[in-house]
Order: C-alpha cells, then sequence, then structure tokens
C-alpha cells in the first residue's frame, strides 16, 4: 500500500499563489500516473489537474486551466500542484491521488490518497 503524504496549502488572497506538494512511499513512483482533486463543502470531489507517469502529458479541469500547474518529479517521489491567481472558488481540500494501474495510457483514480490539505482563498 503506497503511502501519500501531502503538504503546503494553507490560507492566501484573491489573486495570490499556493503550492501543494504531494511524497509518496515505495520506489515505482514513476510507473503511476497522478491526480490532484479537490473537495469544496459541501459538494464532490472533482478532478482538477492529472499528469502521466513520465510527466510528458498534464491535464486541467477547465476551471483550473492556465491558473494551476501540475508537476513531478519521478527521483524525489513526489508531485506538485502550483496554485497561481487563485480564486476564492479554489477553496477547498485539496488531495493527490496514484493512478490505478502501472503505465497506462490514461489516468483512473485507485483508492490510494494522500491526507487532504486545506486551501482558503479570501477575496
Amino acid at each position: 500500500q503506497v503511502q501519500l503524504m501531502q503538504s503546503g496549502g494553507g490560507s492566501a488572497q484573491s489573486g495570490g499563489s499556493l503550492r501543494l506538494s504531494c511524497a509518496a512511499s515505495g520506489s515505482d513512483f514513476s510507473d503511476y500516473a497522478m491526480g490532484w482533486y479537490r473537495q469544496a463543502l459541501g459538494k464532490q470531489r472533482e478532478l482538477v489537474a492529472r499528469i502521466s507517469y513520465s510527466g510528458e502529458a498534464a491535464h486541467y479541469s477547465d476551471s483550473v486551466r492556465e491558473r494551476f500547474t501540475i508537476s513531478r518529479d519521478n527521483r524525489a517521489n513526489k508531485v506538485y500542484l502550483q496554485m497561481e491567481n487563485l480564486k476564492p472558488e479554489d477553496t477547498g481540500v485539496y488531495f493527490c491521488n496514484r493512478g490505478l494501474s502501472p503505465n497506462a495510457y490514461y489516468y483512473s483514480p485507485s483508492q490510494n490518497w494522500g491526507q487532504g490539505t486545506q486551501v482558503t482563498v479570501s477575496s
């Protein structure tokens, strides 16, 4: 069972920036795509960004495209979410997730989740 440990996040003003990190245990991190999700209060968890296992391909939800950047460092077993030009609607708990299958062309979520990190954006 992989362990995903998140750090970063916190509070920011509208227009500000925050960075989230997710560190994975084990030696096979580079075999799996990764995703970042967020869950606003009273809403379902939604996928905001995902990155291929190699890091060559990244995809974003419409709500964060051109403001958020997902990246990974396979040597350090970490995935990041850089959040720029934050808006109050970005407020929520953010979770990293490891993909379901190794070396998969398409990302599907697994049951391996980080512990969650609160992001609060004030106007």
